[in-house]
């Protein structure tokens, strides 16, 4: 979506009302959405497409392909993303239950989707911002690697569930492979991996080993870079250019748009938010351009 293309459509979602989601909490966050539609032309982009703002920054005629149109949701579109992950009296979103097992696990018939990712990725300060539209819901942010020990289980709506999984490489859980493989190879409504890479250092070892985990189970699954502000631009765009290549020289199962993503700016998590209410049935945009 070209920077230009941003601005015509502020004024077809101030019209579009509090049919986006459910009571008073829901129109509240819809109004914010409509605060930052009215951001100048580029600060909008780099909040909201930052993997467009980040290909703005290559030289003219030796751009890379970065994949930018495979999902190419309208604004409309994210603003009725925005509804699924605002919690209301008709929209509970709420910290469900842990497990150290597959079989300890709510059997859940709505579809999920999992983050995974290296200890210290900024898993759980991502979640954090994904449900910063539910503040109610407590998901514990931790300054030491390796807090998360559990399968914790999200219920968002009657939409979906969001689950986030023990962070693997440095202390991880002594069961972590049985934990993580068991769930990833046999649960059913399992949708969308979401495999969480540091944009500061890139795709590691320990990385590598969940990336093979997921080609050998032939999972769908999405990369995410995190902390995207605590990098240099330049070093912030030679390692999107690192991991591209990865992904498309690779990998088979990896959607092959990344997804760079800041828990502290939030800049992408409104994109994010509207893929995962895509593929996980509950909003079809207009422009997703892969199966």
């Amino acid at each position: 979506m070209a920077a230009h293309r941003l601005r015509p459509c502020v004024g077809r979602l101030f019209g579009m009302g509090p049919e986006l989601g459910s009571g008073r909490r829901a129109y509240s966050a819809f109004q914010a959405f409509t605060e930052v539609l009215r951001l100048p032309s580029k600060q909008l982009t780099k909040l909201v497409f930052p993997l467009q703002e980040l290909h703005g920054h290559f030289v003219p005629g030796s751009r890379p392909d970065l994949h930018l149109n495979i999902f190419h949701p309208s604004l409309e579109d994210i603003a009725r993303a925005e509804s699924f992950f605002t919690a209301s009296a008709r929209n509970r979103i709420e910290y469900l239950t842990s497990a150290v097992r597959l079989d300890h696990a709510p059997d859940l018939r709505r579809p999920e989707v999992c983050f995974i990712g290296r200890s210290n990725v900024g898993k759980s300060s991502l979640i954090k911002a994904l449900f910063s539209l539910a503040p109610e819901v407590e998901v514990r942010v931790s300054k030491k690697p390796g807090h998360t020990k559990k399968i914790n289980f999200y219920k968002v709506g009657k939409h979906f569930t969001l689950v986030d999984m023990p962070g693997y490489g440095y202390r991880a859980p002594e069961d972590f492979v049985d934990m993580v493989e068991t769930y990833l190879k046999e649960r059913k409504n399992l949708m969308r991996t979401f495999l969480l890479v540091d944009s500061v250092v890139g795709i590691q070892k320990a990385d590598s080993i969940a990336i093979e985990m997921c080609e050998e189970f032939a999972l769908p699954y999405v990369m995410v870079l995190t902390k995207i502000d605590k990098s240099s631009k330049g070093h912030l765009l030679k390692q999107v250019l690192q991991i591209q290549k990865f992904v498309d020289t690779k990998t088979q199962g990896c959607f092959p748009q990344l997804f760079p993503v800041s828990a502290m700016t939030c800049s992408g998590i409104h994109l994010l938010r509207c893929f995962i209410a895509d593929i996980t049935g509950n909003l079809k945009t207009t422009g997703f351009q892969f199966s």
